[in-house]
């Protein structure tokens, strides 16, 4: 079992929401779709940020051996969140032959985020 964890400060994320190329480059289609939905909350933006960054944590890769982009957090039908990956994040992530849970949550300054592979 692996632990990843990450804080930011929610205002990073808010200075980069006109900037397309940031949030293309960070997030996936999926995802984008999911904060237009939602009005493009810097909060859940932050949060997902967050949970990237442990999830890289956690599978050991460090913050640039993976596009952003390839680790989606979406969210099932009651609002959990959950892990969906694609390219070298899966590639990598199944070779661990682990399972992943995660955790997200914020205040009007910070969002964090747990990431555990088990």
């Amino acid at each position: 079992m692996t632990v990843g964890t990450d804080i930011i400060e929610i205002s990073r994320i808010e200075k980069n929401l006109e900037n397309k190329k940031f949030i293309e480059r960070i997030y996936s289609e999926k995802e984008i779709e999911y904060f237009s939905e939602k009005g493009f909350k810097a909060e859940s933006m932050a949060g997902n940020f967050c949970a990237k960054e442990a999830f890289m944590k956690c599978l050991g890769t460090g913050m640039f051996d993976i596009p952003f982009k390839e680790i989606s957090v979406l969210r099932n039908e009651n609002g959990k969140p959950y892990i969906f990956l694609s390219g070298k994040a899966k590639e990598l992530f199944d070779k661990s032959g682990m399972q992943v849970d995660v955790s997200i949550s914020h205040c009007r300054e910070y969002a964090t985020a747990v990431c555990i592979l088990f």
